[in-house]
């Protein structure tokens, strides 16, 4: 396989360090050829269909994208903006309030957004930040949960990148930070500003994407990173148990997958007698097709035609300044031992130039 053209090279020019802030995707636009390209792509990755190709390739190519696409556009075209997909929205201004947050603390990173389905993608991302001069570059993911099917399919995306690149910059990756306790904060502190605003509800339910059960058995640390998130925020939140749950959304096919699932669950709520639900979305950073629509409408409309009286779903940290200062943080301490020209600490100037004196008079 022939390698990539490398950007021109300067002896002395100074060396950069990038910041790649990658998500899940998203079409181009809410058409049925736009969401064709999209699922496309996203659904012929083995890290997210774990059926062998040859019985899965002529299911997708036969069955799915088909009849798929338009119905998924239809949803697409209810939660789509004027300036375009929810989710890359949040996404690019997550990116640029990234590096102010990292300029304003000393940093001179340069951050870039990508998709690891859809555009802007990952390879033209990586080439970029290659042709501004990166030589070390943090991969940095917009799942704070780890999993194979999301998290290690960015990694493949990049080390297949690195394959096709003869001078390949140092890499590192961030593969989760559910328990962190700025992420947690930031989530906490979206949710308790609702209830301040609106009361608490009857319950609180956290709703997590779902993937196949069978991926829990094969060792993926997803499921219980899932439900470590949401214990921490319950407490975080002074909930008891019976006054939350933890569910799993967007069940795709026949297999059985990570349970319980979020609308049966709605159902059950509103069946029972619950008269206010409140939802938030712990795994997602940026609000997408998956809290917009299939939440908020969705879900909404399950609980209600269930009994239910009241339904809030609460956004996810988009923009929220607390966020954004925990990502930066997350991305500093990633960053640990690279030169990105941090300003001087100036506690430890002191206590360096005291060792100095001291060290000075011994002699």
């Amino acid at each position: 396989m022939p390698f990539a053209p490398e950007p021109a090279f300067t002896h002395g020019q100074r060396e950069l360090t990038g910041v790649l802030y990658c998500n899940l995707g998203t079409p181009d636009a809410p058409t049925a050829s736009a969401v064709r390209r999209y699922l496309a792509e996203f659904l012929s990755d083995p890290r997210v269909v774990e059926i062998p190709r040859a019985v899965w390739l002529p299911i997708l190519y036969g069955v799915i994208l088909p009849l798929r696409p338009a119905k998924s556009a239809a949803k697409y075209a209810t939660i789509w903006t004027p300036e375009g997909s929810p989710l890359k929205i949040w996404t690019a201004r997550q990116a640029t309030l990234l590096q102010g947050w990292l300029g304003e603390h000393g940093h001179r990173v340069k951050v870039r957004y990508a998709m690891r389905y859809g555009n802007p993608s990952i390879a033209s991302q990586l080439d970029a930040l290659k042709a501004e001069g990166a030589t070390r570059i943090l991969v940095l993911q917009a799942y704070p949960q780890y999993s194979g099917t999301t998290t290690a399919s960015v990694i493949d995306s990049v080390n297949a990148w690195a394959a096709r690149t003869r001078n390949v910059p140092e890499l590192r990756f961030v593969n989760r930070y559910h328990d962190d306790r700025g992420y947690l904060s930031a989530v906490a502190a979206r949710i308790q500003k609702h209830w301040h605003e609106r009361g608490k509800p009857d319950h609180f339910l956290m709703s997590f994407h779902g993937v196949p059960e069978r991926t829990l058995h094969r060792g993926d640390p997803y499921h219980c990173e899932c439900h470590k998130t949401g214990r921490m925020l319950a407490e975080w939140l002074g909930l008891q148990k019976g006054q939350y749950s933890v569910t799993f959304q967007s069940r795709f096919g026949k297999a059985k997958w990570l349970e319980p699932y979020t609308e049966p669950t709605l159902r059950a709520l509103g069946r029972k007698g619950v008269k206010r639900v409140d939802v938030a979305c712990p795994g997602f950073t940026s609000d997408c097709l998956e809290t917009l629509e299939e939440i908020a409408l969705e879900g909404r409309d399950a609980f209600l035609a269930s009994g239910g009286k009241d339904f809030h779903y609460i956004p996810c940290v988009n923009d929220d300044p607390a966020w954004i200062g925990a990502l930066g943080t997350i991305a500093v301490r990633h960053l640990s031992g690279w030169p990105t020209g941090e300003a001087p600490d100036p506690t430890k100037l002191a206590a360096s130039r005291a060792a100095a004196l001291a060290l000075g008079a011994e002699r």
